[in-house]
């Protein structure tokens, strides 16, 4: 589907791409011609401060990490444009986000619709525009990443979203940055990408989060636990429970991303984000019910090889360890994560599933099939 060429405002106005950036929400033509300066260099050196202004797009960003990389970028006075197929709205106020910084922020972000499946429409209006920072959120595939690298030849920085599930299985956990990678993995296409970036000689910056969480996840990690824990269930968890997993707060990674933008640091660098420390899969359990107030719940522990679950997925961790070394992030980046982890729950059960607003309702389908074979064998 092709897109239209046009930049839109949350309000209905639009603005046609052509328009100078004078025209964008007060961007003075100072900031417009040190765009156009900065766009004579050499591509892939860096080029400017982290206190520069920057034209940058963001591919996605009306999804959980999007939003919250977005409002940091804005609040540092970036120009930012998301390019999205436009299902969702661009701007949405945040849980606990006052009206005025709602508004402030719902004024200066910017739209580009489009389906990046659509590699003309992706070179012709991106090439127009001629953004400085690119931040691929929802990018999967190399071959969604080359029509931007083509359309942006003197593009300052590709700042990308990967996943620590590239990593190969290993004995000897945790995985650093510089551990084999499993081609086979379902993330192969995202260690393609990073190839790509590398062998195309741009000035690229990876990040991999473990498992994230926080307000607005549209995975259920955090919310598969207050469902049991609101509904009073056991919690059914697999093997042992003493798996030992790591969770990252959705708005530490958005400091993380807005850290390495600029950041000479983080040229042609992967890193590893998460929480500092890791937890156990009984653990997690105990720190969701800490964080929603609930009382500490009964765990219930089986063997998943014994129950044939259908479509249900019954557990929403993968039944393994799998965690890694955020130590880079910590010295190459100076990152210190805001939040512990049952402070992260809190945050996120305060500002999310304790309103009552969640992305998937309760199946507990799985679970009942667990419990009614406990029973029997106890009876």
């Amino acid at each position: 589907m092709a897109g239209v060429m046009a930049v839109h405002h949350k309000q209905p106005s639009t603005v046609f791409l052509s328009s100078s950036l004078s025209d964008f929400n007060g961007f003075k033509l100072t900031a417009s011609l040190q765009y156009k300066r900065r766009a004579r260099h050499p591509k892939g050196a860096l080029r400017v401060t982290a206190s520069s202004a920057k034209k940058i797009l963001i591919m996605g960003g009306t999804r959980f990490i999007g939003i919250f990389l977005s409002r940091l970028l804005v609040k540092e006075g970036h120009q930012v444009t998301l390019f999205t197929r436009g299902k969702a709205p661009i701007a949405q106020q945040l849980p606990g986000e006052s009206d005025s910084d709602f508004a402030d922020f719902s004024s200066k972000i910017l739209h580009l619709k489009g389906d990046r499946q659509d590699f003309d429409f992706v070179k012709s209006s991106l090439g127009a525009q001629g953004f400085d920072v690119v931040y691929d959120i929802n990018g999967r595939e190399a071959i969604e990443v080359e029509p931007i690298l083509d359309a942006l030849p003197n593009l300052e920085q590709y700042i990308y979203c990967s996943s620590a599930g590239v990593y190969l299985k290993t004995d000897y956990p945790p995985h650093f940055e510089t551990d084999a990678v499993d081609p086979k993995s379902r993330h192969k296409g995202k260690l393609e990408t990073e190839s790509l970036l590398q062998s195309r000689g741009v000035n690229w910056t990876s990040l991999r989060p473990v498992y994230i969480y926080g307000p607005l996840n549209y995975n259920p990690v955090e919310e598969w636990f207050f469902h049991r824990l609101k509904a009073g269930r056991p919690i059914p968890i697999p093997n042992s429970g003493i798996q030992i997993t790591q969770l990252g707060h959705v708005k530490d990674l958005a400091t993380a991303f807005v850290k390495v933008l600029a950041n000479e640091k983080a040229s042609k660098q992967v890193f590893n984000i998460s929480g500092e420390k890791y937890v156990t899969f009984d653990g997690l359990a105990k720190a969701c019910a800490k964080a929603g107030g609930f009382p500490e719940p009964e765990i219930i522990h089986y063997n998943p090889k014994e129950f044939d679950f259908g479509k249900s997925k019954a557990f929403p961790f993968r039944d393994q360890h799998f965690f890694a070394s955020v130590e880079k992030a910590k010295s190459v980046l100076g990152l210190q994560p805001e939040f512990d982890l049952v402070e992260g729950l809190t945050d996120s059960y305060n500002l999310d599933f304790g309103r009552g607003t969640f992305r998937k309702a309760a199946d507990f389908t799985a679970d009942d099939i667990i419990l009614g074979k406990k029973l029997v064998l106890q009876s």
